[in-house]
């Protein structure tokens, strides 16, 4: 018994010197940085906070509820346009929700670092394209970019058909039982398919049903968000005695082991492979290869010239593979949500479908896909409700003028698209879904940042046409096999803002197969 007890007392050792001790110096950092900042911070709009945690205890702690707390803020502070929250009695992140303030801060060639927040990632993601910054972060895009050319596209499209028609498959199963959740069956899909043309394996997460990844990717999220609400968790030393801590060192072990796996297997196989098999040579890269490039491929190909090592390939496929599924799963769930409540909208998007199909080349190409108008009018829509990414930090290391106000270096300021693309002084009637809007006529005159659902300038999203062009495919095909009815209106679902804007309790649909397929 004497011998259990002692185990305890590190614990309680670390608990009432070590804590105390962590926060003492951080705040004495803080302060020192924040001494002259506090003036001009103190003077901008927002909500009452107290001295030692700001309003980090106001702060809803369910995801739903702090999406729907922040909307309020924003509507509060409309007409300046901004609000500044404070995380304890130094750090302050001001959130942003007009086109020219976004404008301001996403187009800036020199304040291009992630807020300090991104930092929770680094365990997960590490400095990857995502959250890197100057040179690395330079030298990164330039490697990945062609990633994203036309003709490598063109061969992904084959990749989102042939995912999508196993998609259909599970979902006529699915769908003579009633009314189904679509959420989990859509991130399975996308699972695939990024598994698929990202790595060039295949993980049969639909076949196979329940996926530890996904399940995994779901709960760091909600780790990081928690942690990211709560200052006192923000030193690692407090973190990692948490059990949000423990959650997260778990996850982490399954995310990592999975990629881990993943480039080991293809490192052998390249290995065992070389000088064994004449390999073709892609047209766009000039690089040899067994199979059509995938993100993976172009990565081992900097490896063997020695622009990467072993640590950045698994910062850039873990990114990919996170950023890859996650934000286009969600916002296709979000676009069969809406389309189930407006039947209107449904059948035109379907006739559009249906004389596609008709029509459609022996093989999807890029140049083909532009002729589904108004499914991607459909897809924008969308976007602007819910878009994937609820908010876009950057770290203020130059001079930034907001409302005439000089921010402080080392202040965050952010950029909420949940709160932009619902400004009513931006976009009239902001929550009737109309996918006219984006029709070319309609769009003429908007502010170029009134729409940042993929972030912009310097810092955009290197996969938005990706995206797109997967979202166009699984959602043409489950509009050519299905008629899709919501069972949830619009004020019945909780909208989850983490790492992504996410359906919190699920979307239920009913799926009737159509006649004509």
């Amino acid at each position: 018994m004497e011998t259990s007890r002692s185990e305890f007392w590190p614990l309680i050792l670390a608990l009432s010197v070590g804590v105390p001790l962590v926060f003492a110096v951080w705040g004495l950092m803080a302060w020192k940085r924040a001494k002259n900042a506090m003036k001009v911070l103190e003077t901008l709009p927002g909500p009452k906070k107290s001295f030692f945690f700001g309003n980090a205890m106001q702060f809803k702690r369910d995801g739903s509820d702090f999406n729907d707390q922040l909307l309020q803020w924003s509507k509060e502070y409309q007409e300046n346009g901004y609000f500044c929250l404070w995380f304890g009695p130094f750090h302050t992140m001001i959130f942003t929700f007009r086109p020219d303030f976004a404008e301001l801060l996403l187009s800036s060639s020199r304040n291009i670092t992630k807020s300090f927040l991104y930092t929770f990632v680094h365990p997960w993601l590490g400095t990857g394209l995502l959250t890197s910054t100057g040179e690395k972060w330079k030298r990164r895009r330039r490697q990945i970019t062609p990633t994203f050319h036309f003709k490598i596209l063109n061969v992904f499209i084959q990749v989102f058909e042939e995912q999508s028609k196993i998609l259909v498959s599970v979902l006529k199963d699915e769908c003579e039982k009633g009314k189904l959740d679509i959420f989990p069956k859509i991130t399975r899909c996308a699972l695939d398919i990024i598994c698929e043309s990202s790595m060039g394996k295949s993980v049969n997460a639909q076949i196979e049903g329940n996926s530890p990844y996904v399940n995994a990717v779901l709960r760091m999220s909600e780790v990081l968000l928690q942690r990211a609400k709560s200052p006192w968790l923000w030193p690692d030393f407090v973190f990692h005695l948490s059990s949000s801590g423990r959650i997260h060192k778990h996850c982490l072990n399954m995310l990592h082991g999975f990629t881990n796996k993943v480039i080991d297997e293809r490192l052998l196989e390249r290995k065992s492979s070389a000088g064994q098999e004449e390999r073709e040579v892609d047209e766009f890269t000039g690089k040899r290869k067994k199979r059509p490039l995938a993100f993976l491929d172009l990565l081992l190909d900097a490896f063997d010239d020695g622009q990467i090592d072993r640590e950045g390939i698994r910062e850039e496929v873990d990114t990919f593979m996170f950023e890859g599924h996650d934000t286009t799963a969600a916002a296709m769930t979000w676009v069969i949500l809406l389309l189930g409540q407006h039947p209107d909208v449904q059948n035109k998007a379907q006739q559009e479908v249906d004389e596609f199909f008709e029509s459609r080349p022996e093989q999807l190409t890029v140049d083909s896909m532009k002729d589904l108008k108004y499914l991607e009018c459909v897809i924008k829509e969308s976007l602007r409700l819910y878009p994937s990414v609820p908010f876009f930090g950057r770290k203020i290391t130059d001079d930034f003028v907001i409302d005439g106000v000089a921010i402080p270096k080392g202040e965050t300021v952010v950029v909420a698209p949940m709160a932009l693309h619902h400004n009513p002084n931006v976009w009239p009637d902001p929550e009737r879904f109309d996918p006219d809007r984006f029709l070319p006529e309609n769009s003429e005159g908007r502010h170029p940042y009134a729409y940042v659902p993929f972030s912009a300038g310097p810092r955009n999203c290197i996969g938005q046409r990706f995206a797109l062009l997967e979202e166009k495919v699984v959602l043409a095909n489950i509009l050519r096999h299905f008629n899709v009815k919501s069972e949830q209106s619009r004020d019945q679902i909780r909208v989850c803002a983490e790492l992504i804007t996410r359906p919190q309790d699920g979307i239920f649909v009913t799926l009737t197969p159509r006649d004509n397929v």
